[in-house]
């Protein structure tokens, strides 16, 4: 069984920083993506950016204001935003591909996490 587990999130004011972590969790072969995804009220569910061997990727609206990183050794994925808009509010949602089961079976299991609120004041 593997899980995402997501932290930080909250309210901050327009231009402000704020940093989310997603850490994944159990049996682990490999990572083949991460990514960040975020849904406002009344939309769709859509990618804010995404990482993995081939390189990292991001929405238009907020290239240049976010970054995303991994961190390998600790199977956690970061979303440093920066230079927020309250059109960032949404919840942010951790996605990946995972490589788990066992060393006889492996499979690919696409985890997500539970979300996590971010709230821009203007």
């Amino acid at each position: 069984q593997v899980q995402l587990v997501e932290s930080g999130g909250g309210l901050v004011q327009a231009g402000e920083s704020m940093r989310l972590s997603c850490a994944a969790s159990g049996t682990i072969f490999s990572i083949n993506f991460m990514g960040w995804y975020r849904q406002a009220p009344g939309k769709q569910r859509d990618l804010v950016a995404g990482i993995n061997n081939g390189g990292h990727r991001y929405a238009d609206s907020v290239k240049g204001r976010f970054t995303i990183s991994r961190d390998d050794a600790k199977n956690t994925v970061y979303l440093q935003m920066n230079n927020l808009k309250p059109e960032d509010t949404a919840v942010y949602y951790c996605h990946a591909l995972i490589l788990t089961g066992t060393d006889a079976l492996r499979t690919q299991k696409d985890c997500w996490g539970q979300g996590t609120q971010v709230t821009v004041s203007a």
